[in-house]
């Protein structure tokens, strides 16, 4: 299987070369994510339990779709790519764009943008990315995150506490 090519970033997020997964990620190199947050008609958001076996936070709960930024690619086709490749779907409406996390440990060095769309599935989920799927009530996630806050990755729990500061999400 062919590595990941990513674009490799500097502090304003301007391209300055493009290299392996492995080696952005062992070096700890800035580079761009997207992360879809899907929610139903209930103000409910689908929930990804990530694979044991992906590389960072494995087993983790994470946003509804979550993936790299392929090198060449801008963000909304990262995140149109990634909501097939690991929901096997695609939204009939136009993903919101929500905000940027810029990187920092919590984020694995990624520049992340983060969008938002209405939808309910049906989802065929990609096993090899993602173990299980849930839809969650967003007062109990809120208070599952505040009790167990490990078994959700990093980058999860920052794009979770910017939505309440930005009042994004009502619990």
């Amino acid at each position: 299987m062919q590595e990941d090519i990513f674009d490799v970033v500097d502090e304003f997020d301007k391209v300055i070369g493009q290299k392996p997964r492995s080696e952005v990620h062992a070096e700890g190199l800035k580079h761009r994510a997207v992360h879809v947050l899907v929610f139903n008609k209930e103000n409910e958001l689908f929930m990804q339990k990530r694979s044991k076996t992906k590389d960072t936070w494995p087993g983790a709960w994470d946003g509804s779709c979550t993936g790299h930024v392929d090198a060449g690619e801008d963000y909304r086709e990262a995140a149109h790519r990634e909501l097939q490749e690991e929901l096997g779907w695609q939204p009939s409406n136009e993903l919101e764009f929500l905000f940027r996390l810029n990187p920092c440990e919590e984020t694995g060095q990624e520049f992340i943008e983060v969008y938002r769309v209405l939808g309910s599935g049906p989802f065929r989920l990609n096993t090899e990315e993602i173990e299980i799927g849930e839809w969650m009530d967003l007062l109990n996630l809120t208070q599952r995150v505040g009790f167990t806050p490990k078994r959700f990755s990093s980058a999860f729990r920052l794009v979770l506490e910017r939505l309440q500061a930005l009042n994004l999400i009502t619990v």
